[in-house]
């Protein structure tokens, strides 16, 4: 098969690869725990085998390899000729991630050549007694008829299409000697075949017809509405088919065949049928439609696959939409056009659904990330010399998948600084009376309006004593500074750029080292980070972060002559000081707010925005978060609620502080969206 027939699979064949790997990734890590568990066994030989065909399908013949090898070693363990141990585990974690590099390499327009596996292939056939786990290949049949007889089951989707009016047709297809790839002839035959109805069975199976374990003919059976004479035409045009042949099954010569066999082969058949290993639950691969029946091929086909490129595209038009309904709405309210009521509510409650809908098409539950955590987990407590049990809740809360592609990172950092600074060593724990086995729990959870994320560990916790140490021999604290601080404050100041407790560098990153990196990504998503330390304890890092990037409801507030966008997600609630109520404490202006202090900071100062000297008896002030810390700031006046369409300022723009982007108002006008959490960086 030449390159350009294969391509129009490759981005199918990646999806499924990618699944695949995940799949055994976590079969591994449960056989880890019980090496003699056959259930897990058979569950990774079969994913094996189903990434196995793929490979050899698509024409990656050295994924194939190693997969055929990591199968072989399973193979044994599964007929009990080799028990496996630690030596097998880590080889076969060594195999998934050079296939995992084999996808990246050919999702980059490369090929499976790297890495090189071949030592890695020597080294999983290297066993004593290891069976080829390789089934024979089949020997060719007769034409026209089926080797494996079909099943209760299979004569029952038969019946079902005669009951609805389709027909039933075995159709035998013979290669010609010159075909060079069989499988690949075989799965654009299926491929064919199931545009013209359901199929109900391959013979030989599936997985034989996808690893060519077949000579050079096979037998598809396939319920059918259309003319045979036109399924015939269409299948013969494939390269490299030398003949087809249809013959056509029915219900009642199907029964009579049955009752003529043999009594010995009967009472075989009725008490185990040879189920072809089609039927097995496995991951969806490219031949999974084979028998189906027609109402599960149906479900199986109500799944889209569809470019993240394209869903941005829409959302960008969603929310060009919502700016022009905006304006529309504006000029309607200045020309105070009351006939125009009615049609833009209803415009507005549509642009509303699609909106919505197209949001909910663009989240994807954080499992999307959270999968790769125990792999990672395992790793590193192996190198570390460390036991620690990860938990996981929340996986199926969702975020916009481009928030879930800019955390992993992150996510993957807290996880190591947990990990090599957090929790302690089995000696250490056993010391101070805790379980030998560290606890890392990892949840997700929605608060309002947003995700937060949380992670957190039973460690030793950090000690504010050397972070304060350590921030005055370096100069970012004074004696007199550090002195006032509480003890939150100063794990805070983890989170300031460059600062680090570790005394040496190590490929595991140390508590602190790159938490301001963190910290800076999670807010250029428009969340915030928040960290909670107890000495002996262990910490928790909580990761606040918005559901979508594209459209979020904000307040539109006024300072000086410039409108400006803050995202409700960063809003406590707006209020109206009174100036007798404003206070100095410690040289800064504060207030009362339900008995707490509330520092205040006037926007217009912050930005730099010249403003008119004003003498009003009350001033309108809008309380942000900003992690633990609420501060007020003073503005102009209170424009009200909007739906924004968050726009980049683009590259050059982009590092302004203060500044998350812009946005295009109902007037046309453009308001820039303030980052409250480095604003109130600027004004610390």
């Amino acid at each position: 098969m030449t390159e350009m027939d294969m391509s129009q699979y490759l981005g199918a064949f990646l999806d499924e690869a990618g699944d695949n790997l995940q799949r055994l990734d976590d079969l591994l890590l449960e056989l880890e725990k019980d090496s003699a568990n056959m259930d897990v066994i058979n569950e990774i030989f079969r994913s094996a085998h189903t990434l196995k065909g793929m490979s050899a399908t698509m024409g990656f013949e050295k994924m194939a390899g190693l997969t055929h090898a990591l199968e072989d070693r399973l193979d044994a363990a599964r007929k009990g000729t080799h028990h496996l141990n630690d030596s097998d585990m880590n080889l076969m974690f060594s195999s998934l991630d050079s296939m995992q590099a084999m996808v990246d390499s050919i999702r980059e327009g490369g090929d499976d050549a790297h890495p090189d596996v071949s030592e890695l292939v020597a080294s999983l056939r290297n066993m004593d007694a290891a069976p080829s786990g390789a089934a024979p290949r089949m020997p060719a049949k007769g034409r026209g008829t089926l080797d494996a007889p079909l099943t209760q089951q299979e004569e029952e989707w038969v019946e079902e299409a005669e009951c609805i009016g389709m027909r039933v047709f075995a159709i035998h297809v013979l290669l010609s000697d010159s075909c060079l790839l069989k499988a690949a002839r075989a799965y654009m035959v299926v491929n064919r075949l199931e545009e013209f109805g359901d199929v109900i069975k391959a013979d030989p199976s599936v997985e034989a017809l996808e690893n060519e374990e077949f000579e050079a003919d096979f037998t598809i059976v396939i319920a059918s509405q259309q003319n045979p004479d036109e399924i015939k035409s269409a299948i013969t045009r494939i390269s490299d088919i030398t003949s087809v042949e249809l013959e056509e099954l029915k219900q009642d010569e199907l029964k009579q065949e049955e009752e003529a066999a043999p009594p010995s082969t009967a009472k075989k058949d009725a008490r185990a049928p040879e189920t072809p290993a089609v039927h097995e639950p496995a991951p969806v691969h490219p031949m999974a439609p084979v028998g189906l029946s027609r109402t599960e091929s149906k479900k199986a086909n109500q799944t889209v696959r569809v470019d993240i490129g394209r869903l941005d595209k829409l959302m960008n038009l969603v929310g060009e939409l919502v700016i022009g309904r905006a304006r529309i709405e504006r000029l309607v309210q200045e020309a105070r056009l009351r006939e125009f009521d009615e049609p833009l509510s209803q415009l507005g409650r549509i642009s509303g659904d699609i909106q919505e809908l197209v949001t909910k098409l663009r989240m994807v539950p954080v499992s999307f990330t959270f999968d790769r955590f125990p792999r990672l987990i395992r790793d590193l407590s192996k190198n570390l010399g460390k036991e620690v049990e990860l938990v996981l809740e929340g996986q199926d809360t969702e975020l916009d998948r481009t928030v879930i592609d800019e955390i992993g990172d992150p996510m993957v950092h807290l996880i190591r600084n947990s990990l090599d600074h957090g929790i302690e060593t089995r000696e250490d724990r056993r010391a101070v009376g805790k379980p030998e086995k560290g606890t890392l729990r990892i949840s997700a959870y929605q608060e309002g309006s947003g995700v937060i994320i949380e992670v957190t560990d039973d460690g030793a916790g950090m000690d504010p004593a050397k972070i304060k140490k350590k921030a005055v021999e370096r100069g970012i604290l004074t004696e007199e500074n550090a002195a006032a601080m509480s003890d939150e404050e100063i794990i805070q100041i983890v989170l300031l750029p460059g600062f680090s407790m570790s005394e040496a560098i190590t490929d595991i990153s140390g508590r602190g080292v790159g938490m301001d990196a963190v910290k800076t990504r999670v807010e250029a998503l428009g969340g915030q980070l928040d960290l909670v330390s107890r000495l002996g304890m262990g910490t928790s890092v909580y990761l606040r972060l918005p559901l979508t990037l594209a459209i979020v409801l904000s307040l539109l507030i006024k300072v000086g002559n410039e409108t400006y966008a803050i995202s409700l997600e960063n809003v406590e609630e707006t209020i109206l000081v009174k100036r007798e109520n404003i206070k100095t404490v410690h040289g800064s202006p504060a207030t009362l707010l339900r008995g707490e202090v509330l520092s205040l900071s006037d926007l217009g100062d912050v930005l730099g925005t010249v403003v008119e000297e004003s003498h009003r008896d009350e001033y309108p002030v809008v309380v942000v978060k900003i992690g633990k810390n609420k501060i007020g700031f003073i503005v102009d006046a209170l424009i009200g609620q909007q739906e924004i369409v968050i726009k980049s300022l683009g590259r050059f723009l982009s590092k302004i502080r203060g500044i998350a982007g812009a946005t295009i108002l109902g007037d046309g006008n453009v308001a820039l969206i303030l980052d409250v959490a480095s604003l109130y960086t600027t004004k610390s």
